[in-house]
């Protein structure tokens, strides 16, 4: 039985009629609602002839907003859909404010769908998805408040992208990658120069460490196991021979 379907009871006698926890009655004696709000859950009794109710139910319900065209505001075209979550806060309103308050829901979500992301561009909409889910809310639980029903959740699902754009996009990444990555390179380089003119500064202050960096560099070729060795020569040990030669 629909939430919504007016039930028409009409016994001869006194009529007895059970709802559920999750469900509320709404009673009407000859059109006019009865004092004393909805009845529920449990057992109510109407009279015959004279009393019509509708059950409405009270626990939360979801459903998918179809896929929505949306053009951006700089001009992109996307598809998205989002999944609401609601439910009756006001039985008595939302069954005689509104004649069908789910279908007028599902179109009040599309329409609010589109027009919040018709306020957003591109970057906001693929970023910001929370808040504008927030956004969406807010505007739908007010919009439906009149009806009696409370808007609980509602979350943005997908955003499909054309594949143009989407081609579009994973370059410009890249590129942007590949220029983030020749900075970090360059600034390392940068230190590097900056570590190595220190390192010879220190050494042209003591010649012995120059002599001490040659041993260091045998250690680590001979802990390597090559067959070849290079020992580089001082300059100065050569410069003395060749004078020498000379004379």
């Amino acid at each position: 039985m629909s939430d919504l379907t007016l039930n028409l009871v009409h016994k001869f006698g006194v009529g007895n009629q059970i709802v559920q926890e999750y469900e509320r009655a709404v009673i009407f004696r000859l059109g006019r609602v009865r004092e004393g709000g909805p009845r529920g859950p449990g057992l109510f009794f109407i009279l015959p002839c004279i009393d019509d109710y509708a059950k409405v139910d009270l626990r939360t319900v979801s459903f998918d907003v179809p896929p929505q065209e949306v053009m951006s505001k700089d001009s992109v075209t996307l598809h998205v859909d989002a999944v609401v979550y609601y439910r009756v806060d006001s039985p008595v309103m939302a069954t005689n404010n509104v004649s069908n308050y789910s279908h007028c829901k599902r179109l009040l979500a599309a329409t609010t769908l589109r027009n919040v992301l018709g306020t957003r561009n591109l970057a906001e909409i693929l970023s910001e998805r929370e808040s504008i889910s927030h956004a969406m809310q807010a505007n739908l639980d007010h919009a439906t408040e009149p009806w009696g029903v409370k808007v609980e959740r509602v979350e943005i699902k997908d955003v499909r992208l054309p594949q143009q754009l989407q081609r579009a996009m994973a370059a410009e990444a890249e590129a942007t990658r590949e220029g983030r990555a020749k900075v970090i390179a360059a600034e390392a380089e940068m230190k590097a120069s900056r570590a190595l003119k220190e390192a010879a500064d220190v050494i042209v202050e003591s010649p012995a460490a120059l002599q001490l960096r040659y041993l260091q560099t045998l250690q680590s070729i001979s802990q390597e196991k090559n067959s070849t060795i290079v020992f580089p020569i001082p300059v100065d040990i050569i410069s003395t021979f060749m004078t020498a030669h000379k004379k």
